[in-house]
């Protein structure tokens, strides 16, 4: 049995093993559940596969070389010529039969160039002749008479047939995760109004047998956000949607894409001007905290006091950028222990018990946190709804269609103060 086949089996075995140690420890939500001494033993295994697939490699490169090697020897031995009549294999009067490599036969072309006549020729241009065995070359130019023909490559020529693999690369987007945060519904109207308490005046305290009793007040305020519409569209030819039939899937499913793109910068930084969603960061009444000299975690803590001790409120996630938490990530104590976990785990996305959503949408150097789940609701009054006509300008009659992708929603912010934002992280 060839070695390549008994390494392989080797090291389907231990690979088997080592999925058997995953197996055995991992829960119904698919999650690990190693203890410390198990981590250990995997990653022992783990290291036994690496010579022994070097060690396979290896020979399997060894073996495969080995046999076409061998079939390279047994295409280079071929019969020779004994001289038959008319140079024919076993009988008189031909080339005759020359000793080479493997005892193959020389063929024409080195007869020719190793005879004395075509070396001894001369340098000019001349007819010459010679005869080598019953074969006779007459009038053979030298080098200089030659005509040299344009070389045929791959480029100039027959270009070779490539195939095309089923693939498609996407480009790189960032993944939508702000509005995940958000409180969703639905809705019918053309704007969300709701009812805001503007005036609050406690006057209660104590009072005497008899006495007056002081007099509080509230008072009211309607307010209105508008739902605001997103859309973009896209013009293909029926050609192309009809000769590919997964093109409309895909072009359905990036214009669908680029609205929740456009949404996110909506939700984060909308002027609240229309056409533009009102956004978390420029909303009035939205509390501010410096960082300052503090620590990043120190500002975020301060920043989650303010909305609990003036918003009134608990905060239930904060938003970065993926930078600003690589700096968290990466903060070491004073002797280099990384304070969010070792470089080996995952660690958590987390920060004073907080989850912690990390996204290029969100502005650098400030972090967002506040009530999300309580104090802002976005309300959808269309989802995303993909259209398609040949009516636009004279697409119908150059066989045009528009594809087309909106939305429509609204983001309310009930209470400015249920939310901060730290700057200069």
């Amino acid at each position: 049995m060839p070695m390549a086949i008994v390494l392989e089996r080797e090291l389907q075995q231990k690979r088997g093993e080592l999925k058997q140690l995953f197996d055995a420890h991992k829960n119904a939500q698919g999650q690990y559940t190693h203890t410390p001494e198990q981590l250990q033993e995997i990653n022992r295994r783990n290291e036994e596969l690496t010579p022994l697939v070097d060690a396979w490699t290896k020979q399997r490169e060894l073996e495969d070389l080995e046999v076409k090697n061998r079939e390279a020897l047994e295409k280079a031995v071929r019969p020779g010529f004994d001289g038959g009549p008319g140079g024919s294999p076993g009988g008189s009067g031909g080339l005759g039969k020359v000793d080479g490599l493997f005892g193959a036969s020389k063929t024409l072309g080195q007869l020719l160039t190793e005879s004395k006549a075509y070396q001894n020729r001369p340098g000019t241009p001349s007819p010459w002749s010679f005869e080598m065995n019953d074969v006779s070359i007459k009038s053979l130019p030298s080098p200089e008479e030659v005509e040299y023909k344009t070389l045929m490559t791959t480029t100039a020529g027959w270009a070779p047939f490539v195939p095309r693999i089923p693939r498609l690369v996407l480009s790189a987007q960032r993944r939508p995760v702000v509005a995940d945060l958000v409180p969703q519904q639905d809705t019918t109207a053309s704007a969300i109004k709701f009812m805001e308490e503007t005036t609050f005046t406690n006057a209660a305290a104590g009072v005497l047998e008899g006495g007056t009793k002081p007099e509080s007040a509230l008072a009211f305020t309607e307010r209105t956000q508008p739902v605001e519409k997103i859309a973009t569209w896209l013009p293909a030819t029926e050609e192309q949607l009809d000769d590919v039939p997964q093109i409309r899937s895909i072009i359905d499913d990036r214009l669908r894409l680029m609205l929740m793109l456009a949404e996110e910068i909506g939700l984060l930084t909308g002027t609240g001007t229309s056409p533009q969603l009102q956004g978390f960061l420029t909303k009035t009444g939205v509390q501010v905290q410096a960082k300052g000299a503090d620590p990043v975690p120190d500002a975020i803590y301060k920043a989650m006091t303010l909305i609990r001790f003036t918003g009134f409120a608990n905060p239930s996630g904060i938003i970065m950028h993926p930078n600003d938490w690589q700096d968290i990530r990466t903060l070491k104590t004073a002797d280099g222990l990384y304070i969010w976990g070792s470089p080996a785990e995952e660690g958590p996305e987390r920060m004073w018990g907080l989850p912690v959503v990390v996204t290029p949408a969100e502005t650098e150097n400030t972090a967002l946190l506040g009530d999300f789940a309580l104090y802002s609701q976005i309300w959808r009054r269309l989802g995303v709804r993909i259209d398609v006509s040949d009516s636009h300008s004279t697409y119908f009659i150059e066989n045009k269609m528009a594809i087309r992708a909106e939305e429509r929603l609204s983001l309310v912010i009930y209470r400015g103060a249920a939310f901060a934002k730290v700057t200069g992280i």
